[in-house]
């Protein structure tokens, strides 16, 4: 369980008790409390087996939406995270975090495809055992809040939690020609677990 997601549920309860007490009207405050419980579950982080071998799994829970090609000629593979994922993401391979960049931007619709280079969002790159990869957590259009726990200079595991994205959002991956995809266009992907690219050189 993310704390975070603690504190909305303290938050929403307390409003209930209020409104009951206030309003005389017990009932008034179950909308809070229904609140309450659904953020005690979206903010769950359940762990997750790792796969080993050079392999690259996804950094977050949902959908692939969309596959294509930069202007550097490497792979993009975007994920959609709807509300009703886990919105904690994790790093796609162990290595050392070389850069971390954080771009105000807008709200767009985070399914969109402009959403990769208009909206708001927090870029690693990790680079680890010759390779590296780049992603970005985005927010969305009720997602406005990213958060991260590892920064410049540090080093992750594959597969260990480095940050979370509050609602609906998305995450883009960018590989270059030494990874091929192992997942499809329309495929949802765990964070941590699915494996979504493979090394080939």
């Amino acid at each position: 369980m993310v704390i975070t997601g603690v504190w909305y549920a303290l938050a929403l309860a307390l409003a209930g008790v209020l409104t009951g007490y206030f309003t005389k009207v017990a009932w008034l405050g179950v909308p809070f409390y229904l609140l309450a419980v659904f953020c005690l579950w979206f903010f769950r982080d359940p762990d997750r087996v790792i796969p080993e071998g050079p392999v690259a799994v996804s950094p977050a829970d949902g959908k692939v939406v969309s596959i294509s090609k930069d202007p550097d000629g490497r792979t993009r593979l975007c994920i959609f995270l709807n509300v009703f994922d886990v919105h904690v993401n994790r790093s796609p391979i162990a290595g050392k975090i070389v850069k971390r960049t954080y771009r105000q931007g807008k709200f767009l619709v985070a399914s969109r495809d402009e959403a990769s280079s208009q909206n708001e969002q927090n870029t690693f790159v990790v680079e680890g055992d010759g390779a590296s990869v780049e992603f970005s957590q985005i927010a969305g259009l009720i997602a406005r809040r990213i958060l991260w726990y590892k920064d410049t200079g540090d080093t992750v595991d594959k597969g260990e939690r480095v940050g979370l994205i509050k609602f609906g959002s998305r995450v883009d991956l960018l590989f270059n020609a030494d990874w091929k995809l192992a997942v499809t266009l329309g495929e949802r992907v765990s964070a941590g677990s699915s494996i979504i690219a493979k090394r080939v050189k």
